[in-house]
């Protein structure tokens, strides 16, 4: 394993003079595939622990979700054909002579996410789960009960994962925003408001544009002048949530393809567009750290629904966005951090094939021994923890979308 340590060779996205970031919120349904595979992933491994003291092979990142058709209406409104969810990927479906319910794990963690999380959907009626899991390739599976066996646990893919510190002030902005829109004391607050929110910004300069897309629940509105008001109160919640981050000009637009003279407005029975034909697919929406950023390093790999002990899809997002943070916390000279992580299957996951590090140091210098010994030493004690980040992303502790 190498460990390659450079100098930042480009302005700070900061400094830019024009910054683009992109939050697809929870009701969206590309966030919602992520979101839905990511908790098949977790049902799993809790089962499997259980059952057999240990995480066997799976992997459940390919979701699809697809619309489903509805009428909203000011003061109801209903849905007339459910929002159906495609369960694919590959998964052990029994071990040690005992069957792995793998297609009930599936319908009642998909379930259960949507009455956690959707205030005026019925994960019942207005849902339709089916489950397409096959078992895993014989190669793969065997990969993984040989390092069981040995536990040195093995990469079953080559990849890369990566991160950056810190955000920028337009991407705590939106990621802010988003929050608070579907915090629960808003909903309680506000239920008109729906899930399905997402949220463009434009730094141009020092103003800050923003463009929110809200779902508004019809049930909640009794006519056009109270849908209106619903969009004054979702501009007003954006400012409030983006004006102690940002200190300096933001302009808020809410729902522009409205056409209120028609009644053409953004509204839903359930909170969400997926009710009405909107699709989604894992992979499609956030990175995994919330944002989709294209000034910023990406990668196009989706990490939900990856098994947490060795697939780098996953663990090398997590490890990588950990030294780039811990980088920038600890290391009094680094103010800024970009970190990749390359994979190479069959290799010890703890050791990728190269580990590259760019920063930005606070008075602007070169890096020098004594800043890339503090780097390294950072960079090695977080890639020793990529064995135990299973527990954090099984416990919910860990977001990937």
């Amino acid at each position: 394993m190498e460990i390659v340590i450079s100098d930042h060779d480009r302005p700070s996205v900061e400094d830019r003079k024009v910054e683009i970031v992109e939050r697809k919120g929870l009701g969206h349904p590309d966030t919602i595939c992520d979101a839905l595979a990511e908790q098949f992933s977790v049902a799993l491994s809790r089962f499997y622990l259980q059952k057999f003291d240990l995480i066997l092979h799976h992997n459940v990142d390919k979701v699809l979700l697809r619309g489903g058709v509805s009428q909203p209406a000011f003061g109801g409104g209903r849905v007339i054909s459910p929002i159906e969810v495609f369960f694919a990927g590959r998964a052990t479906t029994s071990f040690a002579g005992i069957t792995v319910p793998v297609e009930e794990l599936a319908v009642e963690a998909c379930r259960k996410w949507f009455r956690d999380h959707f205030h005026a959907l019925d994960a019942e009626a207005q849902i339709r789960v089916h489950c397409l899991i096959h078992p895993g390739s014989a190669e793969l599976v065997d990969l993984y009960m040989r390092q069981q066996r040995t536990g040195l646990w093995l990469a079953n893919d080559t990849s890369c994962g990566l991160g950056y510190a810190p955000l920028s002030t337009l991407e705590r902005v939106v990621l802010e925003i988003e929050n608070h829109l579907n915090a629960a004391s808003t909903k309680a607050a506000h239920p008109q408001i729906g899930e399905d929110v997402k949220v463009m910004g434009i730094r141009n300069g020092q103003r800050i544009g923003l463009t929110v897309a809200c779902a508004m629940v019809g049930r909640y509105l009794v006519d056009l002048h109270a849908y209106l008001d619903a969009k004054g109160v979702v501009a007003d919640l954006a400012r409030e949530a983006a004006q102690p981050i940002a200190h300096r000009g933001i302009c808020t637009a809410v729902n522009t393809a409205d056409d209120p003279t028609t009644e053409n407005v953004y509204l839903t029975v359930s909170g969400t567009s997926a009710e009405g034909g909107d699709d989604g697919g894992t992979g499609r929406g956030n990175r995994a750290n919330g944002l989709i950023a294209p000034f910023r390093p990406m990668t196009l790999e989706a990490a939900a629904g990856k098994n947490a002990i060795t697939h780098v899809g996953k663990l090398y997002n997590i490890a990588a966005s950990a030294i780039a943070t811990t980088l920038v916390d600890e290391l009094s000279t680094v103010i800024e951090a970009d970190c990749v992580l390359v994979s190479r299957i069959g290799q010890p996951v703890v050791e990728p094939q190269i580990v590259n590090i760019v920063v930005r140091t606070a008075n602007g210098q070169p890096v020098d021994a004594n800043i890339a010994s503090g780097i390294r030493e950072i960079a090695q004690r977080k890639l020793n923890d990529i064995p135990t980040l299973w527990r954090d992303v099984i416990a919910g502790a860990v977001s990937l979308y």
